[in-house]
Formats: C-alpha cells, sequence, structure tokens
C-alpha cells in the first residue's frame, strides 16, 4: 500500500539560521502578536482580526490607488486601469469580510463590548484617508485624530490635496475639455460641488466613446469604485444593525443612523447625473 505522506525533497532549505525565512520577510511574529483581547471572551479575537485585517486591505487599497492617482497627473489613463482591476478585488474581499463577522451574534458581542471603551471605527485613519482621495472632503473629520501629530498631518495632507475625481477633471481640462476653470481651481478641502457644465462633458463622452475611449473608460472605472464603496458601506451599516440593533455606537455616534447618512454621500456626483441626460442616438 502507498503511503498517506510525502517525502521531504532534499533540495529544500531546512538550515535556516542565516537566511531569511518566510516568517522574517512577513514579519509573522509582529503581525501574529498583536491580538490582544481585553477580556476572555472567544468572540472578541474574531472581531479584532476582522478589523486588522479589514486595515491591511484599506493599507494596500491605498497604496493602488495612489499609482492611479499618479498615473492619472501624467496623462496616463490607460495605466491605471489594470490597478482599478486590482482595486475592483480588493474591495471584494472587504465587503465579503462583513460575512464572518456576521456569525457573531448580538448576545455575543455584548460579553466583551464595554471592553472598547471609546475605540470605533469611525477613527479608522486609513479609511478617512480612502474618503479623501475618493472626494469626502471635510476638515471636521480631522477631529479625532489631533492627539496624533503623526497621523493628523498624514491626514491634512491628503485633505488639502486633489482628490482622484479632481485630477480626472483636471486631465478632461489639459486635453480640451471645456471644464470650469472652479471646478480645477478650488480649495480641494472642501466638498466637491457637482456642476452642470461637467454632466454636459460627460454625456458627450458617453454619447461618443469611440472618439473619447480613454476618458470613457477611465469613468467607468470611477463609478466601479463608487458603487464598491456604498456596497460596503451598506453591509456595514446592515452588520452593525444586525448585531447592535439602534444602540448608540462606541465612538458616541448614534450608530446605524448615522452609518445610514453616509449611503447619501456621492464621490463622483456628475458620473451619476449623466445617466439622466444621455440621449439615444435618434434624439441627438
Amino acid at each position: 500500500m502507498k503511503p498517506n505522506s510525502r517525502e521531504l525533497e532534499k533540495s529544500i532549505h531546512v538550515d535556516l539560521s542565516r537566511q531569511e525565512t518566510y516568517g522574517g520577510y512577513l514579519q509573522l511574529d509582529r503581525i501574529l502578536h498583536s491580538q490582544t483581547p481585553r477580556s476572555t471572551v472567544h468572540d472578541e479575537m474574531l472581531f479584532i482580526v476582522q478589523h486588522q485585517t479589514s486595515e491591511l486591505w484599506m493599507k494596500l487599497m491605498l497604496h493602488e490607488l495612489d499609482a492611479a492617482l499618479e498615473f492619472v497627473k501624467r496623462d496616463q489613463l490607460e495605466a491605471s486601469f489594470k490597478i482599478f482591476s486590482r482595486v475592483a478585488h480588493i474591495q471584494r474581499m472587504l465587503f465579503e469580510q462583513w460575512a464572518v463577522l456576521e456569525t457573531m451574534t448580538p448576545s455575543e458581542y455584548l460579553q466583551f463590548r464595554d471592553a472598547l471603551g471609546r475605540s470605533s471605527g469611525f477613527q479608522s485613519y486609513q479609511y478617512r484617508a480612502l474618503e479623501f482621495m475618493l472626494g469626502n472632503k471635510d476638515p471636521n473629520l480631522l477631529l479625532p485624530h489631533r492627539q496624533d501629530e503623526a497621523v493628523h498631518g498624514f491626514l491634512a495632507k491628503r485633505l488639502a490635496q486633489p482628490s482622484l475625481y479632481d485630477e480626472f477633471l483636471r486631465y478632461l481640462s489639459r486635453h480640451g475639455f471645456p471644464v470650469p476653470k472652479e471646478c480645477v481651481e478650488r480649495d480641494f478641502t472642501q466638498p466637491y460641488k457637482k456642476h452642470d457644465a461637467i454632466v454636459a462633458i460627460f454625456r458627450d463622452v458617453y454619447e461618443q466613446p469611440e472618439k473619447f475611449w480613454d476618458a470613457y473608460e477611465m469613468a467607468e472605472k470611477l463609478v466601479d469604485v463608487e458603487e464598491r464603496f456604498q456596497l460596503w458601506r451598506f453591509r456595514h451599516m446592515k452588520t452593525v444593525h444586525r448585531i447592535i440593533g439602534h444602540k448608540q455606537g462606541t465612538g458616541g455616534s448614534s450608530g446605524v443612523t448615522f452609518l445610514q447618512r453616509a449611503l447619501e454621500l456621492t464621490f463622483f456626483p456628475e458620473l451619476w447625473d449623466v445617466r439622466t441626460e444621455l440621449r439615444s442616438p435618434g434624439a441627438r
């Protein structure tokens, strides 16, 4: 009978005393010892790992979107499309993670909720950086980070920078589209205000995709990102609703009601409005 084992190949490195190792390269000792529950409740480990892995995916998403933004600034839209395809998969991972947390019942969460104190996902500075990157600008969102000079500086810099959408509008302006000056030369720390002229530009782009292919494809990539971001927000809200109902959040917010209001925010308003304005070929 064939043995139910696999012979260790002689070429496999087993003397690693002076070599880089898998665990060392990934700094697994630091990562796997970073889960420090504040209670003895079994499900607190799930809660911690869920949020730590989400932060890792957000770090990668920021890394990728930063690269995409640089391509847009250099008028290399096609080079950014591969990045957006990767971002789509990252967003899918973030969305699906809520399913794991949803296996925790309200009773199980209440056993350790008090251990969280005032800590809240609202305080995630990487989430805030993602929102700034996508255009949800509000100087008040810096307030929870005043006590950490490094984080506050990191976010303040991102708040003042043009968002991905701002850079796309700048690209369109450089390529001859009639983008109003006030849409590309403004205080980028403030929320973007939609403009009818931008809707008209996107109507031309969508009605003539063969003429404006790169701009057309970029517009759809941005819509993809926003739709998945909103689905992520919605799943977050429903997970919170499922576990704590309408209790106040640990960070002091109204909880589910506060998360519901986030679903009303739009990153790229004209890209959604233009769909209503598009005309069939015979009506142009």
